[in-house]
């Protein structure tokens, strides 16, 4: 049996929302996910599964008619899925009793319930939720179907209020494999049968490095999967070292070349480290806006010359700062302690 394993798409949700780029990150989750199906008609996979969150929210009526008809062009594979904390099943949700295409199966019922697939001999087990948290192990109570048929867990959650997960006791149960969704980096546990594939594509900053899905098969040698990356663009982090002579247009330039490097289409956290000038600080907002940088954060230090200030300060509270310091080795970490103390002391005015 030949498996695909998403979860955390997160449809109808808009990344990093105010910036140039976010319209076209909502975009790109559909496109990502219609990559997907692609994939499971080229390969020919038996069963794509969907380990909750499609959706961020309660999801529209027209949001589903547009998802339903992307698994209707599904040729060959059958989609079972859930829905997690986000996508929750209330009173009032659209999921319910909606006329999905005969291909998708949606494990909506918030107990245990399973599904056969008799020409595939596998059995896929899963609960839906119907509230946004539950704090309750509810995975110790999961248990494998009938003996001799592949057996398929679907489970959401893994953190204190989304269904706390033991991975041993988990794993001890003996499905041939538990799909998991709701954490947003991707950890392949092979020797539990166990995966946690990610979020389809990144939805915020914190979600550095590739996203995309699990793809995987169960025979009668075992369980084998694979991740695989999917996703338009990723999340990085980079590092760029400064010093006193940098500056803006020579920063502007690295950091468009790294980007480049890097992919012009990610988006950048980037951290400046070393040092610069005090006399001719860098303008941060001219240089964040060179690409799809999200964030700059400014590790570098100032670079005094620590003779002409004690000089210069000698009669007011900088000069004393600064020889209460002198007293002592100056060691890297003193040294930043001190550029530190006399940055604030001079925007205070230092007298």
């Amino acid at each position: 049996m030949k498996f695909i394993h998403i979860a955390d798409v997160h449809l109808g949700m808009i990344p990093d929302a105010g910036y140039p780029w976010s319209n076209a990150r909502a975009e790109e989750m559909w496109k990502t996910l219609g990559k997907v199906v692609e994939r499971c008609n080229h390969d020919q996979i038996d069963l794509l599964f969907i380990a909750g969150d499609l959706f961020h929210r309660q999801p529209l009526k027209k949001e589903l008619k547009e998802v339903n008809y992307l698994f209707s062009m599904l040729e060959h594979t059958k989609v079972v899925m859930i829905a997690g904390n986000h996508d929750c099943i209330r009173e009032e949700s659209y999921y319910k009793n909606y006329p999905w295409s005969e291909q998708v199966i949606l494990l909506q019922s918030d107990k245990f319930e399973r599904v056969y697939f008799e020409e595939l001999d596998t059995e896929v087990t899963g609960f839906s939720y119907h509230q946004s948290e539950i704090r309750q192990e509810r995975y110790r109570e999961a248990s494998r179907g009938e003996k001799g048929r592949y057996q398929v867990l679907l489970a959401h959650g893994g953190d204190e209020k989304h269904v706390p997960i033991d991975v041993p006791d988990l794993a001890a149960k003996g499905f041939d494999y538990v799909a998991l969704g709701h954490i947003h980096k991707p950890n392949l546990m092979p020797e539990s049968n166990m995966a946690y594939c990610g979020s389809l594509e990144p939805t915020d900053r914190n979600d550095l490095g590739e996203r995309g899905y699990i793809q995987g098969e169960i025979n009668e040698q075992g369980t084998t999967f694979t991740f695989v990356p999917a996703a338009v663009r990723s999340y990085l982090s980079l590092r760029i070292t400064i010093t006193p002579d940098t500056t803006e247009g020579a920063l502007c330039d690295k950091l468009k070349e790294t980007m480049e490097h890097h992919g012009k289409q990610n988006i950048y956290k980037i951290i400046l480290e070393g040092s610069y000038d005090p006399e001719a600080r860098l303008d941060l907002e001219k240089i964040q806006e060179m690409g799809n940088i999200i964030q700059i954060s400014d590790e570098s230090n100032p670079e005094y010359d620590i003779e002409v200030l004690r000089q210069e300060h000698k009669d007011d509270v900088i000069g004393m700062y600064i020889e209460a310091f002198m007293k002592e080795p100056l060691t890297e970490d003193r040294k930043k302690a001190l550029y530190y103390g006399i940055n604030a002391l001079l925007r205070q005015g230092g007298r």
